[in-house]
């Protein structure tokens, strides 16, 4: 109860009776000094038990639906700050972008990068060996490509690529939501085309202004190009992991083939390793590739650019197994390549096409010629490496393997290891003999030498007596190379050697004999391509051509006007002489059926390196076994396993071609001093061919074998130099000199 200002009573005004009719106070109804009226009986018409409280309004229309409060009052209270919020955050996104692209270049100056130059690498065929640059490989129309390819990359990553602006609001939308319901970054909510801003424009880091330009400039690609054309454009720079960028490279770093030939499951991987390039690599994990690309898959089926039928055929593939490397021999020549391009049209500024000397034919039969030799018995002879270069008659590569395989090991050693040749340098030693009057039947004689503190022996560590030049050579006797070393001059010698093809700084002292001078197997082995081409030098190459991609010629070299480096009549007798070789000496394992062949062997000290250069009137093939830290072969010389190798290579090479003789070996006919003739019953030349050890017959006491029929060169002078006393003694006419004179000319 309380009082009024008068100290009169004031009722309170709410309560009710039992009909549950409500009581109210009306203005009329005035409190007095003299006591209060009556309370007016007001009917309910907000539904039973319903009271209002004094000073609020009545609710009008009852329940929830009242106008003042209720669910639907909340949506629109709801909708109203939604909107408030909208109009403010839509501001200040605005300001944003506005602060942002204020912060970028003016649109009328963007363009797009170029794509960093490619040199395409092809055979003499067309065929492509490799790509080589910052990408990997050339770009491709999107015409051009497996329509796999775009179709796995679309279904994964941008379902709605041909439909949205640039950005995708539902897609960004998706992703939103299923990372908050996995609670981790499960999906990406950039378009193809933001993708494509990112990768040409920007720089990886996460950042809100990063973000901002790439919807900005995702904008500006999608009014600039059409859908096409940027999604052609993202497919040939988008990274694939293993320095692969763009599907060209990524095709051949992982399938050894174009796009342009990608099937189902291929196109799938390739997609798949967009989300983790390394880590869902083929060459890395190839199941986990493969489970990706399974995803990929029913994604395809979910957009339905593939049935069922499709699927379960590209499903039940093998899953795709990758070297950690680029595999196969033809990128020793790639690298050649790009090692000599610089020295040729200097930097690399614009897509490059390379023609060159390679038959990927021959190329392919090498590498398996040095895999299946190594394979079968390098182990067991304790060899690990080999190499092998094929060269033709104007020192065209035709083949080249640098080791036993590229993906273990990027080393080329056909080119670049420079080795001890062995006694595959005595050609050089008696060709230059030959320049000074010997021929194949002046004889020496093989017993113990000694030079200075140098005493060589031979192989077996057997001495002949008197023998010709020509067995000394088939046999590769040591003494008999290191005499005619001395007869020469070893400067003589390293002259000769330089002017047939060896680059390589040589040694200019008795021992040059027995190579110990170290050269690399290409220019040892173009250095035997005279012998073959008739005395012309063979300067080794693999470039013929090097044109820009819209067919302009910037480099070009045919060799086909070579200096003659031997005498026709120094090459005739060589052949002769390294025929032998073949039939009746060190490198009988290398003899070919139906083709007349030479060559010689080299060996080093210790086995720690076995050779054989040998030659067909068609293709010149050097090839080196041994082992990279020069540890020792168990017994392998250059009659074993290179021979071995270089026969199976070559058979192959020649396979479908006629034989033809070598040059100057046939028809020619022994003359002796003052032009008499062989006696008779005495073997003539060309029994050579039929391996008789007597095909040189010894010259009669005190004389030396003179020039051929037909063929014109100095005779021997019978004050020519000779070996000193104790190098042993010579059939011919001698002159004792000292060591001093021999070394100084004089």
């Amino acid at each position: 109860m309380a009082s009024g200002k008068s100290g009169q009573r004031i009722e309170p005004s709410f309560g009710g009776d039992d009909d549950g009719d409500e009581f109210r106070v009306d203005a009329s109804d005035r409190v007095t000094a003299g006591g209060r009226k009556p309370l007016k009986r007001a009917k309910a018409s907000e539904g039973r038990g319903k009271r209002e409280t004094r000073g609020r309004p009545a609710k009008r229309g009852g329940g929830r639906g009242g106008s003042g409060g209720g669910f639907f009052g909340l949506v629109r209270r709801l909708a109203y700050w939604c909107i408030v919020l909208g109009i403010w955050g839509a501001i200040g996104v605005g300001g944003l972008v506005l602060y942002y692209g204020a912060r970028m270049p003016s649109a009328t100056s963007w363009s797009i990068p170029d794509r960093p130059p490619n040199v395409k690498i092809l055979a003499v065929n067309g065929d492509i060996i490799a790509n080589r640059g910052a990408t990997g490989g050339e770009a491709l129309a999107l015409e051009d490509m497996s329509p796999y390819i775009p179709q796995a990359v679309i279904a994964i990553e941008d379902r709605r690529f041909y439909s949205h602006f640039g950005v995708d609001p539902l897609g960004l939308v998706r992703a939103m939501l299923t990372n908050l319901t996995s609670g981790r970054m499960v999906q990406g909510g950039s378009t193809l085309t933001q993708q494509l801003a990112k990768n040409l424009f920007l720089s990886p880091e996460r950042t809100l202004e990063r973000k901002v330009q790439e919807v900005l400039l995702a904008f500006w690609l999608e009014q600039k190009y059409t859908k096409d054309q940027i999604l052609a454009m993202y497919l040939n720079r988008v990274f694939f992991g293993s320095n692969a960028y763009g599907v060209e490279a990524a095709s051949r770093r992982y399938f050894n083939k174009s796009a342009r030939d990608v099937n189902l499951g291929e196109a799938a991987v390739l997609a798949g390793l967009l989300k983790a390039p390394s880590r869902l690599s083929p060459a890395r994990d190839p199941e986990a590739a493969e489970a990706r690309a399974q995803v990929v898959l029913g994604a395809m089926r979910e957009e339905g650019y593939v049935t069922d039928a499709e699927i379960k055929t590209a499903m039940s593939q093998t899953p795709t197994r990758a070297k950690s490397f680029w595999s196969g021999a033809e990128h020793y020549v790639a690298d050649m390549v790009m090692d000599q391009l610089p020295g040729m049209i200097g930097e690399v500024k614009q897509d490059l096409v390379i023609d060159t000397t390679i038959d990927l034919t021959l190329e392919k039969k090498a590498e398996e010629v040095i895999a299946a030799t190594l394979d079968a018995e390098g182990g067991k002879l304790n060899a690990s490496q080999a190499a092998l270069v094929s060269i033709d008659g104007t020192g065209a590569i035709r083949a080249l393997v640098g080791g036993r395989d590229y993906a273990e090991s990027q080393f080329d050693r056909a080119s670049k290891a420079k080795r001890q040749p062995g006694s595959a340098f005595k050609p050089f030693v008696y060709a230059a003999a030959l320049e000074i009057g010997r021929t194949p039947m002046s004889v020496r004689n093989d017993a113990p030498v000694r030079i200075g503190n140098w005493t060589p022996e031979n192989y077996d560590q057997k001495y002949r007596g008197e023998v010709t030049l020509a067995d000394a050579l088939a046999n590769s006797l040591n003494t008999i190379a290191a005499q005619l070393v001395m007869e020469v001059g070893p400067q003589n010698v390293v002259q000769l050697a330089h002017r047939m093809g060896i680059d390589s700084e040589m040694q200019a002292n008795a021992s040059i004999a027995l190579g110990t001078s170290e050269v690399t197997l290409v220019e040892l082995t173009s250095s035997y391509a005279p012998f073959m081409n008739g005395g012309f030098k063979a300067t080794p190459h693999v470039i013929r051509r090097i044109s820009t991609a819209d067919g302009t010629v910037l480099y070009e070299n045919t060799y086909d006007n070579p200096p003659r480096v031997l005498d026709p009549a120094i090459v005739s007798e060589m052949n002769r002489m390294m025929v032998r070789v073949l039939t009746n000496g060190t490198g009988k394992k290398a003899r070919l059926p139906g083709w007349e062949a030479a060559g010689k062997t080299g060996t080093t000290q210790s086995f720690r390196d076995a050779l054989f250069v040998g030659y067909t009137s068609n293709l010149t093939t050097g090839v080196w076994f041994g082992n990279d830290d020069g540890k020792s072969m168990k017994k392998v010389t250059g009659g074993g396993l290179p021979a071995k190798a270089w026969h199976d290579f070559m058979v192959a090479a020649h396979e479908g071609l006629s034989p033809s003789p070598l040059f100057g070996t046939t028809g020619v006919q022994p003359v002796f001093d003052e032009g008499g003739m062989a006696a008779a019953g005495e073997t003539a030349p060309d029994g050579l061919m039929g391996g008789d050890p007597e095909a040189f017959p010894a010259p009669p006491a005190g004389v030396d074998g003179t020039a051929a029929v037909e063929q014109v060169r100095p005779a021997e002078q019978a004050g020519g130099p000779i070996p000193p006393a104790g190098v042993g003694e010579t059939t011919g006419t001698t002159r004792r000199t000292t060591l001093f004179e021999l070394l100084t000319g004089g």
